[in-house]
């Protein structure tokens, strides 16, 4: 009786072994490209972004299919933060120069998809604003779902693949 209890429990063993360890791994690495590749797509977005002082539907939506690519669903969320000047003006005989502070305002995804649509598919920006992009995947991976079944982790906001980017827009758009 003891020998065979000691089988079975080899035999489990082993085909832990054997099985879920190297699909752990397989999966782990999986999620790691995935990792690196939306990290990638987000920098280069953001960069396209600055270059060019503009924000395209078209751009947006390559974007999307870029995440899209890793076989993920993700949560994106684009702020930008228009540069609104005070024109207020110091005068001397010598030079002019502004006074005040330089205040942003933010827009967020729904209403950059608004000037969208009110301007053709471009939003243009310019110098001096500034773009944030956040990405977050809302499906549950495969290495996250052993993690859960393993380790007996639970949690609502868990997500393993995650990129943000900002930059500060370095030309006009309206020159472009």
């Amino acid at each position: 009786m003891g020998d065979t209890v000691m089988t079975i429990v080899a035999i489990f063993l082993a085909a832990i072994l054997m099985f879920v360890f190297p699909l752990m791994s397989i999966s782990e690495r999986t999620d790691d490209i995935a990792q690196l590749r939306v990290q990638t797509a987000t920098v280069e977005y953001v960069d396209d972004v600055r270059t060019t002082g503009r924000v395209s539907r078209d751009e947006y939506e390559s974007y999307l299919q870029t995440l899209a690519s890793t076989g993920n669903t993700y949560d994106v969320d684009m702020e930008v933060k228009v540069l609104d000047e005070n024109p207020g003006k110091k005068t001397s005989q010598t030079e002019q120069t502004k006074i005040g502070e330089n205040i942003y305002y933010s827009m967020y995804t729904s209403q950059i998809e608004d000037e969208w649509n009110s301007r053709n598919g471009v939003m243009k920006l310019k110098e001096g604003d500034m773009v944030v992009v956040t990405v977050k995947n809302t499906n549950t991976t495969i290495a996250q779902m052993l993690k859960n079944f393993l380790y007996s982790i639970t949690g609502n906001e868990t997500y393993k693949i995650s990129a943000q980017h900002t930059g500060v827009v370095m030309t006009n758009g309206s020159n472009n």
